[in-house]
């Protein structure tokens, strides 16, 4: 694990809790963090930390180089010695993976090792990736992807998904759920999942009663939401309801709660057992086969099938996002 001055604190901690974790239940990784001069750093939160050694003391028989990031990533990438450590680990010699969470997406790309591959990073920061580095063909949704040895990360807590994968990798599903487990993460995501939910993706409305209705039904998926009533809940026609939905929203009310439902079955289907059908009443669909149909429209997959890919943190094994 690399670390500099400026580093967002659970860049380093995610990954590295997540590999403590996975010891615990049959792994035997072997942590090291590194400083450029071996000096301690100070992270974005003021906490100070003091690696094991300078970064010039590292041989190149690492198996993972990690590269977390930090706001100011531009200092990242102005910092030569930084850079050139990066590309010494991450050549073609060097690490047999590469990892990169966040705004480390940033010096790793520097060293030119990510030119022609996907990449991933904070959704906030994507445009400006794509735009410092143009052959770098940047995923702005992905919670993270991989492209062969390299896998990059989104923003934050996106690392650890990022490390829950690459335990799963070594050491199997199993042990990368019980490691989830212990670290009381909800679920380890698939790299595919996008990092945003169906009300931050929808666009912020401007009518105030029309921002209530779409409040209320991701409140409670399993209300009546049919035009009428979230009409009248708006105290608005259904006409006028309808092109409010077109103008601002850019979608139709009933595609509307079809992907808020769904959203809520998946959360269900990935952190629990229940029936199907249970899992359909809980979630607004009313009957299985209802929400069967709107999985094979959606995810092209059934709801049973979702579920056991979501056993898996890989992104090949994962529905494809839409």
């Amino acid at each position: 694990m690399l670390m500099f001055d400026g580093v967002q604190s659970l860049d380093v901690t995610g990954p590295l809790d997540v590999y403590a974790a996975a010891n615990e239940y049959g792994g035997d990784y072997r942590l090291t963090t590194a400083s450029l001069d071996g000096r301690p750093v100070r992270t974005t939160a003021g906490l100070r930390l003091v690696p094991d050694m300078a970064l010039d003391d590292i041989d190149a028989g690492v198996d993972t180089l990690i590269v977390p990031g930090g706001p100011r990533w531009w200092e990242a990438v102005a910092d030569p010695p930084l850079v050139e450590g990066i590309t010494r680990l991450a050549g073609t010699s060097g690490a047999t993976t590469v990892a990169a969470v966040c705004a480390g997406t940033f010096p790793l790309a520097e060293t030119g090792l990510l030119d022609g591959r996907r990449a991933a990073t904070h959704w906030k920061l994507a445009a400006d990736l794509a735009a410092r580095y143009p052959r770098v063909r940047v995923d702005s949704e992905a919670i993270f992807v991989r492209d062969g040895r390299f896998i990059t990360s989104a923003g934050i807590t996106a690392g650890i998904d990022l490390t829950l994968s690459l335990v799963e990798s070594d050491l199997g599903p199993d042990v990368a759920r019980a490691a989830a487990k212990q670290l009381v993460v909800f679920m380890a995501r698939p790299g595919g999942q996008s990092q945003f939910s169906v009300r931050q993706q929808s666009r912020r409305p401007q009518n105030a009663p029309l921002r209530d209705v779409l409040d209320r039904v991701a409140a409670d998926p399993r209300g009546d939401h049919s035009l009428q009533a979230l009409a009248d809940r708006a105290a608005l026609s259904s006409r006028h309801l309808t092109r409010l939905f077109r103008s601002e929203v850019g979608t139709t009310a009933g595609e509307y709660v079809k992907r808020i439902r769904l959203e809520a079955a998946q959360a269900l289907l990935e952190g629990g057992d229940e029936p199907l059908d249970t899992v359909a009443r809980r979630s607004g669909f009313r009957t299985e086969e209802t929400m069967r149909r709107a999985f094979r429209g959606q995810f092209g997959v059934s709801p049973g099938t979702y579920r056991d890919r979501f056993r898996s943190t890989s992104p090949a094994a994962a529905p494809s996002a839409r």
